[in-house]
C-alpha cells in the first residue's frame, strides 16, 4: 500500500511532465500497463520506452490529476486529464481513469480506461 506521501509524489511527478521518469521511479521492475482491454505491456524498461516514444512525438503534454484520488489498500484510482500538443501542430485532450495495484511503494499493475475516440488528434 502506498503512503499518502509516496502517492502524492507520484502524482506531482506526472503533473510536472516527468512521465517516463515517473515510471522509472514508481513502478516495479516487472510492472504491467494495459490500455482498456488490449494486451498489457510488461516490464519497466518496456513501459519507459513506450512512454518515451509517445513523448518524442509531442511538443508538450500538460497532465492534471482530477481529485479526489481513490485509495483502498493496495488499489488506487486516479482520474487524469492530458492535453497533448503534437509535433506538426495537432492537439488532443484525453481523459482517463487509471486503476493501479501497488506493491509497497511501487506500482505493479496499471490499467487505463478511456474512450478511444478521444485519441484522434484534432
Amino acid at each position: 500500500m502506498p503512503s499518502a506521501e509516496r502517492l502524492e509524489a507520484f502524482i506531482a511527478a506526472v503533473e510536472s511532465g516527468a512521465h517516463a521518469r515517473a515510471i522509472e521511479n514508481y513502478y516495479t521492475e516487472d510492472a504491467s500497463m494495459r490500455e482498456n482491454q488490449s494486451e498489457p505491456r510488461r516490464g519497466r524498461g518496456t513501459l519507459v520506452a513506450h512512454e518515451q516514444a509517445v513523448l518524442d512525438g509531442t511538443d508538450s503534454v500538460d497532465s492534471t490529476c482530477v481529485r479526489p484520488v481513490f485509495v483502498n489498500g493496495d488499489h488506487v484510482v486516479i482520474r487524469w486529464v492530458f492535453s497533448f500538443r503534437f509535433k506538426g501542430g495537432k492537439a488532443m485532450r484525453m481523459e482517463e481513469l487509471a486503476w493501479q495495484r501497488w506493491e509497497g511503494d511501487r506500482i505493479a499493475e496499471e490499467q487505463f480506461f478511456y474512450d478511444p475516440a478521444q485519441s484522434k488528434p484534432a
